[in-house]
C-alpha cells in the first residue's frame, strides 16, 4: 500500500486554517478572541539550537539540578552545552541528562580549559556565596561572558574586583536578580512608575523561611558571608531599589539570633532593615531563617495599593490591586501569563551577549547591593542609620530590558 499525502487544512473557501503568518522572521497569529478577551501569548519564536548562546552551568547544586538546567527546556536563546561539578559520578549522570558530552564537563581543577571550548560562550556560576569570586575571575580570564547567581559577593572588594576583571576581558557580567524578569514583580514595578497608586508612600517587603540542618553551606559564614540577608534578605532589598529605580539614602536595621540554636552559631537568624529613599518613600523590610516561609510585597499609595502574594518565590505569585471604585473599595487581582523567571533572565543574558547591551541587572547592581548590606549590618551593630552616597540619576546601576521582555 502506497503513502499517503495529507494536505494542510483548509477552509470551505480554500484558504489554510489558522496557518498563521511568517513576517521578519517570526511567526504571527491573528488575534481570534473579541477583545475583551485576555489576548493569547505569540509562539516562542525561538532562535535555532545552533544560534543559541552556550550556556556552562559551573556547580550542580540543589539550585541547577531543580530549577537552571530545567529552565533550558523553555529558553528561546540559550543552551546548556557544558558542565562543571567537583562530583564526577553526579557530573556523569546529569551530562548523560542533557546530552553533554563528556569532552564538555569539567573539575574545578580543570575548570581554566573551559578557554578552549567554543561551545561555550557564558559561565553561569551557581555556587557557595564566598565561591563567586574566583569564579568569575577564572571565567573571565578564560574569556567567557559570566552569570553570577546572588549574592554577587561576600563584600563590596569583591564584587568590585568581579566587575574588572570582566571589563579587563572585555566580557559581560551579569547578576541573576530573577525577580526583576518575573511578569507580576515587573508589572508591579510598571504601575507604580506609571502612577497608577498615587505617588508612593511605603513598601513592605518580606521574605522568610525556617532554616533546617545547621551543618548546610548557607549555616557556614565563611561560605556563606552572612545569613538571612544577603540569602532572602537581598530579594527584599533589590526589588524594592528596582521598583522605584531610586536608590536609598539611609539605612536602620536590627540583628537578632537566639544564642541558644546551633543553626546560627555563625550567620544571623532575623533581620528587619528600613530604607529611606530621597523621594521621601520608606521600604520597611524583614527576613528571616527561623521564621514559616512568608514572601509578599506591598507597595501603598495616595490613590491605592498593590500587593503580590509570593513575590520572592519560584512560582505561584499573585498581583492584587485596590483602590476606590465610587463609594466602594475594589481590590482586583491581575491575572498575567505565566513564565518561568530563570528562562526569562538565563534569555536575557542570552541576548545581550549576542546584541552587546547591558544587562538589565550587570555587575553593578549587585555591587550596589553589596555596598547596602554592608550598610545594614553596620547600622545592627551600631544602633544607629548609616548615610548612603547619593545617586540622582534613576535606575543608576542597571541596563535596558529586551523589546520582547516590556510586552
Amino acid at each position: 500500500m502506497g503513502s499517503v499525502a495529507v494536505a494542510a487544512p483548509v477552509a470551505l473557501g480554500g484558504a489554510p486554517i489558522d496557518e498563521g503568518s511568517a513576517r521578519g522572521g517570526k511567526v504571527n497569529f491573528p488575534a481570534i478572541h473579541a477583545g475583551t478577551e485576555r489576548p493569547d501569548a505569540p509562539p516562542p519564536n525561538q532562535a535555532p539550537p545552533t544560534r543559541r548562546v552556550g550556556f556552562a552551568i559551573m556547580g550542580l547544586g540543589r539550585l541547577a539540578l531543580q530549577n537552571i538546567l530545567p529552565a533550558f527546556a523553555q529558553c528561546k536563546h540559550a543552551r546548556p552545552v557544558a558542565l562543571v561539578s567537583g562530583d564526577k559520578d553526579k557530573l556523569r549522570i546529569v551530562a548523560e541528562q542533557y546530552g553533554i558530552p563528556a569532552s564538555s564537563c569539567y573539575d574545578y581543577a580543570s575548570f581554566d580549559q573551559i578557554k578552549d571550548n567554543p561551545a561555550v560562550d557564558a559561565v553561569y556560576v551557581v555556587l557557595p556565596n564566598a565561591l563567586h569570586h574566583d569564579a568569575v575571575l577564572r571565567a573571565a580570564r578564560a574569556g567567557k561572558h559570566v552569570l553570577c547567581e546572588k549574592p554577587m559577593a561576600t563584600s563590596p572588594e569583591e564584587a568590585r574586583s568581579m566587575i574588572s576583571a570582566c571589563a579587563k576581558a572585555g566580557k559581560k557580567l551579569m547578576i541573576a536578580y530573577r525577580c526583576q524578569y518575573e511578569v507580576y514583580n515587573h508589572e508591579l514595578a510598571k504601575r507604580a512608575r506609571a502612577g497608577e497608586f498615587g505617588a508612593i508612600q511605603f513598601i513592605d517587603a518580606i521574605n522568610t523561611q525556617n532554616q533546617g540542618d545547621p551543618g548546610q553551606w548557607r549555616q557556614k559564614k565563611a561560605l556563606a558571608g552572612g545569613g538571612s540577608l544577603p540569602d532572602v534578605g537581598l530579594y527584599c532589598l533589590n526589588t524594592a531599589r528596582a521598583l522605584l529605580g531610586e536608590e536609598p539614602e539611609e539605612v536602620q536595621a536590627s540583628i537578632f539570633s537566639p544564642q541558644d540554636d546551633p543553626r546560627f552559631a555563625e550567620v544571623e537568624a532575623t533581620v528587619t532593615f528600613m530604607l529611606r529613599f530621597p523621594s521621601g518613600i520608606i521600604a520597611n523590610c524583614a527576613t528571616s531563617y527561623s521564621a514559616h516561609e512568608h514572601r509578599s510585597m506591598r507597595v501603598l499609595g495616595s490613590q491605592g495599593h498593590a500587593e503580590i502574594d509570593n513575590a520572592f518565590a519560584y512560582e505561584g505569585q499573585k498581583l492584587r490591586v485596590t483602590r476606590r471604585d465610587g463609594m466602594a473599595e475594589a481590590s482586583t487581582e491581575l491575572t498575567l501569563g505565566q513564565k518561568n523567571q530563570f528562562s526569562q533572565e538565563i534569555d536575557h543574558m542570552a541576548q545581550c551577549v549576542r546584541s552587546g547591551a547591558t544587562p538589565r541587572t550587570p555587575g553593578e547592581e549587585g555591587l550596589q547591593d553589596q555596598i547596602i548590606m554592608a550598610a545594614i549590618y553596620e547600622s545592627a551593630r551600631s544602633g544607629k542609620p548609616v548615610k548612603l552616597a547619593p545617586m540622582s540619576r534613576p535606575d543608576a546601576f542597571r541596563g535596558p530590558m529586551q523589546p520582547e521582555e516590556t510586552s
